[in-house]
């Protein structure tokens, strides 16, 4: 007869440490080939997608110029950038070209990254919590998606816009480290990304009880200070783009309150099914 392996077979530190490396092994493989990919796609990655938000045809600008247009203003309007990007030293171009291919790695291959992350853990769930988390992945990389695109299309632009224009003396010319400015796009769209987590996190400590919805609301003019902070951290220190980052953020709290509700709901609703039984 064909043997069945438990699934509820324990195992040792070790073999969880071994587990674990190799979830991480997967997680690497997966982040160097699609880094490999990004480092052959060269022209695309660095002339489309990285210095695209240096061009007054970038389409944020676009968007706003009209937008800007039909209140009376001239605003993003422009015809070009009054900086220029360079390299100083031997090996910078070579060395952004590596380190922007890794970090491209890692973003477009956060669902696999999650995917190892969820099958590392899953095996110490219940069957219930695992039925009720199948949609973790597709969720968490949703949101890490939208969060990558509001980055890059709206604080990139926004902080590039601002501080290629910045000028303490009509003397002094904006010529920008090519390693500071793919640092700036990278920061952007990187932050972002995490912050949209946020009704991930959120979720998750209300499932592990560190979190409850009445303290969300207890503490939300203290989450608004934070998030202003927070968008004068990553957005140029304008009025106009804090506020345009902190928007969305401070949605995404009120939706990390409801879902911290709905947890809480439904685990009042198991207490008493098992009251019952």
């Amino acid at each position: 007869m064909k043997k069945i392996a438990s699934p509820e077979k324990e195992m040792s530190f070790l073999d969880h440490l071994e587990e674990l490396r190799w979830h991480l092994v997967r997680s690497t493989m997966a982040v160097v080939l699609v880094g490999i990919l990004a480092f052959i796609f060269k022209s695309f990655i660095f002339d489309t997608l990285i210095f695209g938000p240096s061009r007054p045809s970038f389409f944020t600008y676009r968007i706003f110029c009209d937008f800007s247009q039909k209140l009376g203003m001239d605003a993003f309007c422009f015809d070009e950038m009054p900086f220029r990007i360079q390299s100083r030293t031997m090996a910078g171009q070579f060395s952004a070209h590596m380190w922007t291919s890794i970090y491209a790695g890692i973003i477009i291959a956060f669902p696999y990254i999650l995917y190892e992350l969820w099958k590392f853990i899953s095996p110490g769930l219940k069957e219930k919590e695992r039925k009720s988390s199948r949609g973790f992945i597709v969720i968490a990389s949703l949101l890490f998606f939208v969060g990558v695109l509001f980055g890059y299309y709206i604080i990139t632009p926004l902080s590039i816009n601002f501080l290629g224009n910045y000028q303490v003396s009509d003397r002094v010319f904006n010529d920008f480290d090519l390693d500071s400015y793919i640092s700036l796009v990278r920061t952007s769209v990187l932050a972002s990304g995490i912050v949209f987590e946020l009704p991930i996190i959120m979720y998750i400590l209300t499932k592990i009880g560190l979190v409850t919805p009445e303290i969300l609301r207890k503490y939300r003019k203290f989450a608004l200070v934070i998030v202003l902070v927070l968008s004068a951290v990553i957005t140029p220190p304008d009025i106009v783009s804090q506020i345009i980052v902190a928007i969305p953020i401070l949605i995404l709290y009120e939706v990390s309150i409801y879902i911290s509700k709905i947890v809480i709901r439904n685990q009042e609703r198991e207490l008493k099914r098992m009251k019952n039984a």
